[in-house]
């Protein structure tokens, strides 16, 4: 698990401790070399593929893992995209129905090269921090920079050129230090589960929770969670398991993280994106000159989710929606929504009303991996012409997300987008 970030840009990052789950074995697997026709010179693209290491799961069993120092490409490089999935101990793809991936987040961190690797030693908060996104968020609320769930199969992160996300710059990394990456997963196994929707939802009354898990359960403010606390990640943390049909009997098996990530050997014709990750729970007030935003949070995973009300009803969707300022702007390059099924859309708008991207679900329709019936598969990226949709400095963005308007916990909306400061000439 991660613990808890300071507000600056450049964080804290405490993040050692005896609940995290740490591996340093990671195989790479597959190199492959393909190419892009649009930049001159021509732009080599590199491929590889990553595997994490595996852990083991079991019916209605819930794991919550922390790997640090994963495989990821050196040196000064531009990221073209970076995509995940579930894998068995045999690297088949497992079915959302049987193993459901919740989120998985990639955050980078810099670390003292003079820090022991033993986890089990004190280590200072100066020995490794968070460097995150440009997102707004509160707290290192969101800090990573690629990150999906149970749509990943079908939502690409590909970045059109001549654009990339650039990493390793050796000119932002202190000295004394240099920069990892670590994955920040969650998965459950919802077979033999009472209910695996509920189950998907890290609803409190559908989890064999300790006797004592109400009074020794902290919320954000350090105060004792109350009974009045339906579902959401608390709920959901490392061990716990979902409610099982009586009988249920199912093998335990190895689980990991398959990622694939795509990059290029930085240049001059290489034109930086910042990543921003916005949050449509962002409540944002002021504080004389100075903004602030609150977004909603599960202090262990440092994700935002809500609760959508029982007794909406009706056809009409339930909305939450936040108006966020944005310090720099910028030419949107990509965008694209991180939510959980039972999404209608997500919608970004300009402050003068105009749309800057939708993005909408795709559902399954079969058993394979990737097309699981019901189950969210994908959601739409919005890719306009470069120059079409600029974001200005100061402007004040409106994200609404959407979603079916019946109780459901855990509910998320997470808006991605890549902005470029400049164009290509």
């Amino acid at each position: 698990m991660i613990n808890p970030l300071s507000s600056s840009h450049m964080v804290n990052m405490e993040f050692i401790s005896n609940a995290m789950i740490l591996s340093f074995s990671i195989l790479l697997l597959l190199p492959s070399t393909s190419y892009s026709l649009y930049q001159k010179p021509e732009n080599h693209i590199k491929t590889a593929i990553f595997v994490t290491g595996s852990f083991e799961m079991g019916p209605g069993s819930i794991a919550t893992k922390t790997f640090e120092n994963i495989k990821f490409p050196r040196g000064h490089v531009g990221i073209k995209s970076f995509d995940a999935e579930l894998v068995d101990q045999e690297g088949n793809s497992i079915p959302s129905y049987e193993t459901y991936l919740h989120h998985w987040f990639a955050i980078k961190y810099h670390q003292n090269i003079t820090m022991s690797p033993n986890p089990k030693l004190l280590r200072r908060p100066e020995d490794a921090f968070f460097q995150r996104n440009e997102g707004t968020c509160n707290g290192g609320i969101l800090p990573h920079y690629w990150g999906f769930g149970v749509e990943s199969r079908g939502t690409t992160s590909k970045i059109p050129d001549p654009f990339a996300i650039e990493q390793g710059n050796p000119t932002k990394i202190k000295n004394g230090y240099e920069e990892k990456w670590l994955l920040n997963i969650m998965v459950i196994d919802t077979r033999g589960a009472q209910d695996k929707k509920a189950c998907t939802q890290c609803r409190c009354d559908h989890m064999n929770l300790p006797k004592d898990f109400y009074n020794v359960t902290r919320d954000i403010h350090n105060q004792r969670l109350t009974t009045n606390y339906k579902g959401g990640l608390f709920c959901c943390q490392d061990n716990l398991q979902c409610k099982q049909i009586e009988g249920f009997q199912g093998s335990r098996r190895m689980v990991s993280l398959r990622y694939k990530i795509s990059w290029v050997d930085w240049n001059i014709y290489q034109i930086p994106v910042k990543v921003y990750i916005l949050d449509s729970t962002d409540k944002v007030r002021s504080n004389g000159s100075k903004i602030l935003h609150d977004c909603l949070v599960d202090k262990f995973f440092k994700t935002a989710e809500y609760t959508i009300p029982a007794g909406g009803g009706g056809d009409s969707p339930h909305v939450q929606k936040a108006n966020i300022p944005m310090e720099n702007g910028g030419y949107l390059i990509y965008g694209t929504a991180h939510m959980h099924s039972g999404v209608v859309n997500a919608t970004l708008y300009g402050q003068d009303g105009r749309t800057l991207c939708t993005s909408t679900p795709k559902y399954g329709t079969g058993k394979e991996a990737g097309n699981e019936k019901g189950y969210l598969i994908g959601m739409s990226v919005c890719y306009p012409q470069p120059s079409s949709i600029k974001i200005h400095d100061g402007e004040i963005l409106t994200l609404e997300s959407r979603y079916k308007n019946e109780f459901r916990t855990g509910a998320m909306g997470h808006f991605y987008i890549y902005l470029a400061e400049e164009l290509p000439q």
